[in-house]
């Protein structure tokens, strides 16, 4: 994967990291809300040696006090130390206990000893670090003067602790920071395991390198696709009153159709899919009237014997039709139906819903009328899906080849897979994969890489101010 598939999977995905993004901030600040609060008071104390006029005498002091505030840390642990600061505040703690709430340091190339105390509120940590440097200071007398000779060096016990406003733990805003990290992490690992893992033919690059076949169309998605039967060119869209981006699709597939063999082009093509619900009766009915649009004499032959779906797509009478002329009870050219909105362009029904499709649609008698209808006519036959029933496989090794048709973001590779594999072993020819219901627009457009719009190819009409007119997008530009 490169750079620009991680940033195509995370538009797509953007709602699944903004909400692991927020859920970890919650995470954090309730995580925050539940710890206790801690408050950190800061003293010091100051490592001097006696006094003395002299300069040297005074450089051998100030060097014996440095060496000697490196021992006076370790005093800062003592027991010795916690006892006297809990008889000072009257505190019911162990030594051992008060001794982890206090750190003592002493910063590089300093005489100077750093007590930081902690405790569960500001008045507690200001107590506690002051009585802490307090103990310091008695017990390190009591060692410098064992001896009963004035002390050579002796610690001073700087200002009085600041009173902390704020606690030094939880840090809110760090929590929050880190959170927000590890959510948006989470959010962009599961956007991208979503994508390993995801079988569903999603581009059209994933069909190409995992079904080494091209890609000939890609349909974009409408809104009222789903239950109607009827040719998507043929429908109203009550909005825009055009399907602009819908046409264009179809006749780049028209066109990818007549180029993709120069010499011998296919003049008579199978739509399928790999399984019901793709799409392929509709995909069938659309491309046949974008081929007699573009001027073709063309026949759309509904082969599906089992649930046919033109009849009722183009309002026809679907009681007599391919079956019949199967059955040798009438001929082609008698049940053929023109279409009076498309020109050109003749349906021919499936008829009566036969006990042995298969048998018929592998017969003899059917190859003889596929070459029959397409010595002057293009022929788009609708078949049944290849998966559920043989009835594709066996119509496809009599036709010039077959388009499968998948529903984007629904079939899954390994389904058009096997109906590939069905149709080498019936030595049918594959043409192409169809990419229907392609996302428009949004998250999913973004997703799959594909933009469609009605806006370059037709205008809606606007109201205009009064006395004032309106530039065209023609002038606009």
């Amino acid at each position: 994967m490169e750079l620009t598939d991680y940033v195509r999977i995370l538009r797509a995905n953007w709602m699944a990291v903004v909400a692991a993004l927020f859920a970890g901030v919650i995470l954090a600040a309730g995580w925050s809300l539940l710890q206790p609060r801690v408050y950190t008071a800061d003293t010091s104390g100051y490592v001097a040696a006696a006094g003395s006029s002299d300069i040297g005498s005074s450089m051998v002091g100030n060097q014996l006090a440095q060496s000697k505030v490196r021992s006076y840390v370790d005093i800062g642990s003592w027991r010795s130390v916690a006892v006297f600061a809990i008889d000072s505040l009257g505190l019911a703690e162990t030594p051992e206990h008060l001794v982890q709430r206090v750190t003592v340091t002493n910063p590089t190339d300093t005489v100077v000893l750093r007590v930081s105390a902690k405790a569960s509120t500001p008045e507690g940590a200001r107590d506690l670090a002051e009585a802490w440097i307090r103990g310091m200071v008695n017990e390190i007398g009591k060692i410098e003067g064992a001896t009963g000779q004035t002390p050579a060096v002796q610690l001073i016990a700087g200002d009085s602790a600041r009173l902390p406003t704020a606690p030094s733990s939880p840090n809110t805003k760090m929590n929050l920071a880190l959170g927000a990290l590890l959510g948006l992490l989470v959010g962009f690992g599961i956007a991208v395991t979503r994508e390993w893992l995801d079988r569903r033919i999603r581009s059209a690059e994933g069909v190409e390198s995992a079904a080494g076949l091209s890609v000939v169309g890609t349909l974009p998605f409408e809104p009222d696709q789903n239950g109607q039967d009827a040719p998507l060119l043929l429908r109203t869209d009550a909005r825009t009153g055009h399907r602009a981006a819908t046409a264009e699709a179809f006749r780049s597939l028209r066109t990818n159709l007549q180029y993709m063999k120069v010499d011998d082009p296919p003049r008579a093509i199978v739509v399928t899919s790999s399984l019901p619900g793709d799409g392929k009766s509709t995909v069938a009915a659309s491309l046949a009237v974008t081929l007699a649009q573009s001027g073709q004499r063309t026949i759309l032959v509904d082969a599906d014997l089992r649930r046919p779906r033109q009849a009722n797509a183009f309002g026809l009478d679907g009681a007599t039709g391919l079956s019949d002329v199967l059955a040798t009870r009438s001929s082609a050219e008698e049940l053929l139906q023109p279409i009076a909105a498309v020109p050109g362009l003749m349906v021919l029904a499936s008829g009566p819903i036969p006990p042995n499709p298969s048998e018929l649609l592998g017969s003899e008698r059917m190859r003889q009328l596929i070459d029959s209808l397409k010595r002057d006519a293009f022929v788009v036959i609708d078949s049944p899906p290849l998966l559920p029933v043989t009835d594709a496989a066996v119509l496809t090794h009599s036709s010039d080849g077959a388009l499968v048709v998948v529903d984007t973001g629904k079939t899954t590779y390994e389904a058009l897979g096997k109906a590939l594999e069905l149709l080498g072993k019936a030595n049918g020819t594959a043409l192409g994969v169809v990419m229907n219901r392609v996302p428009r627009k949004g998250a999913g457009a973004l997703h799959y890489g594909y933009q469609f719009t009605d806006d370059y190819y037709g205008e809606s009409v606007q109201p205009r101010a009064r006395g004032k007119r309106e530039p065209s997008r023609a002038e606009a530009n």
